[in-house]
């Protein structure tokens, strides 16, 4: 058999809470359920499900808005007050 190490990280008790009744109704412990995602990760050299970003945060958008915060604090540019829309 191979030897064991133990992992610990913190995880939002709430995100614990969650998995672990999933867990359960599949039989599995945390543990188990970490180490399959764990073999399935080292199997295929990849995360075996999507994981993306949000794309306001994308370098071209942050530096879109770089150079509009630039050309606002120097004088170019137009502000435009925010109107606010309510739910229908």
């Amino acid at each position: 058999m191979a030897q064991t190490v133990n992992v610990n990280f913190k995880l939002d008790a709430d995100v614990k809470k969650s998995m672990e009744q999933v867990c359960s109704e599949l039989g599995l412990s945390l543990s188990a359920a970490f180490t399959i995602f764990a073999k399935k990760v080292g199997r295929e050299r990849r995360i075996p499900f999507e994981v993306s970003v949000d794309p306001f945060y994308s370098e071209s958008n942050m530096a879109y808005l770089r150079r509009g915060i630039a050309a606002l604090n120097a004088g170019e540019g137009t502000a435009h007050e925010l109107i606010e829309v309510e739910d229908e």
